[in-house]
């Protein structure tokens, strides 16, 4: 019965990937399932924390050296597509200046993942909007 149960599990699994690679493609599967910089940081410059009208919250956390951002995290309480969209929000972050990091938009973010399904793009402006923030 727990190779049939396993087997069942597994093949399931496969099918949600497989769902998912194709909804969302390779670039935000990959992310979903490794997402980077995911955390709080002590310390940090700048902070932020908001919430969309979605109801997912995301938190940005950066560090600045010699007017760049040494460091770059974020945390949420949203979907997968709202961690993707952190993780590469604050990817994008990394050593730019406070001017640059105007420059990332939701539209940036989008292009970056290769697009995301209609109902799931709100989460890219959503990531923007927390890293701007973060800079107040």
């Amino acid at each position: 019965m727990s190779d049939e149960l396993d087997d069942f599990v597994n093949e399931l699994q496969e099918q949600i990937f497989e769902e998912t690679r194709a909804d969302y493609g390779e670039v935000a599967f990959q992310r979903w399932l490794k997402p980077l910089y995911v955390g709080a940081m002590q310390d940090a410059d700048g902070y932020s924390r908001v919430t969309g009208t979605c109801g997912d919250t995301m938190e940005f956390f950066l560090k600045f050296e010699n007017d760049r951002v040494k460091a770059a995290t974020f945390r949420t309480d949203g979907c997968g597509s709202s961690t993707v969209c952190g993780s590469f929000a604050a990817e994008l972050a990394h050593g730019k200046s406070p001017d640059d990091v105007t420059d990332i938009t939701g539209e940036m973010i989008l292009n970056v993942l290769g697009g995301l399904p209609e109902k799931d793009r709100h989460c890219a402006f959503l990531a923007s909007e927390g890293l701007q923030a973060a800079l107040d």
